[in-house]
């Protein structure tokens, strides 16, 4: 007889209580069959892609508008005027505000596979993690330089990206800040491309990264810290500016199995959304008012 070996999971996919400090507050139903990216626009809607759309929800989470594409849109962002910038498997199309494409970009080649993009008043930084790598551009689509790549003149190690799951945003100070999936971390650059410093560690415990290649998404705090997310074991965090826990935003108990790379985003009000690629649903958190 051939005795079973298994790892039992579920410990692990306990929560202390006292470590949650967010409650869910809404859902907002997306329609769609599969979910892959997410961005807030400035008055509270919400852009998702899936499918073959881009489709933007109202505040209340009714859908106002849909955009249809013949690929399927990967990562979504949204300009401050409005204009959009989606990305597919390997190339980024530009639409303004009312949905009329604007431009199409030149492909990032065979291998690329897009996974997010971000925006700053000089730049578009679109994160590829088929070529492990942020490319920057300008407006326009050219590839002005390239972020994360491996350099050792540079002290760079160079993004380790073992899925398709990479994550990019601007944060406070100026820096450019990635998700390094494989080796546990996030860290940050500065405009010309060098790596200013980094954060994190593998862990199965909620005080590190779980996993293969983790985290999957994350968003800085206006303040300092960030937001992020896991998958496998899929929980929401919230991390201190040196990437050290404070509080947990949602434990794994409240996504199932298949949810495998939830995208997480913040607003203005502090709320947190997360983009649930099990339940195809945008899930509200709020934080938890303090005990008097």
């Amino acid at each position: 007889m051939i005795r079973a070996f298994f790892y039992d999971m579920k410990p692990l996919r306990q929560t202390d209580p006292a470590l949650i400090s967010y409650d869910e507050q809404t859902r907002i139903k997306t329609g769609f069959e599969k979910v892959f990216g997410m961005a807030l626009r400035p008055g509270g809607s919400v852009l998702v892609a899936g499918d073959y759309a881009v489709r933007m929800f109202a505040p209340d989470g009714q859908l106002s508008s849909e955009m249809k594409f013949a690929d399927t849109p990967r990562c979504v962002a949204v300009d401050t005027d409005g204009t959009l910038y989606v990305g597919f498997q390997e190339h980024v199309e530009v639409l303004d505000a009312t949905g009329a494409r604007k431009a199409a970009w030149a492909s990032f080649g065979t291998t690329a596979t897009l996974t997010a993009i971000a925006l700053t008043p000089d730049a578009v930084f679109v994160a590829d993690a088929g070529n492990r790598i942020v490319h920057q551009c300008d407006r326009t689509g050219k590839v002005t330089a390239p972020i994360g790549r491996k350099d050792d003149a540079r002290n760079i190690p160079g993004l380790v990206v073992p899925s398709p799951y990479l994550d990019v945003a601007p944060g406070p100070g100026g820096l450019l800040y990635v998700t390094n999936p494989g080796r546990h971390r996030i860290e940050a650059y500065t405009p010309s491309g060098d790596l200013e410093t980094f954060w994190g560690k593998p862990s199965m415990q909620v005080q590190g990264f779980c996993g293969c290649c983790n985290p999957v998404s994350f968003a800085p705090r206006p303040t300092g810290g960030f937001v992020t997310s896991e998958k496998g074991i899929a929980r929401v965090k919230m991390l201190d500016a040196e990437g050290k826990l404070e509080c947990v935003v949602a434990a794994p108990d409240l996504f199932g199995e298949d949810a495998f790379g939830v995208v997480v985003r913040l607003d203005d009000q502090g709320r947190v959304y997360v983009l649930d690629n099990g339940t195809r649903t945008v899930r509200i958190f709020s934080k938890r008012k303090a005990e008097k």
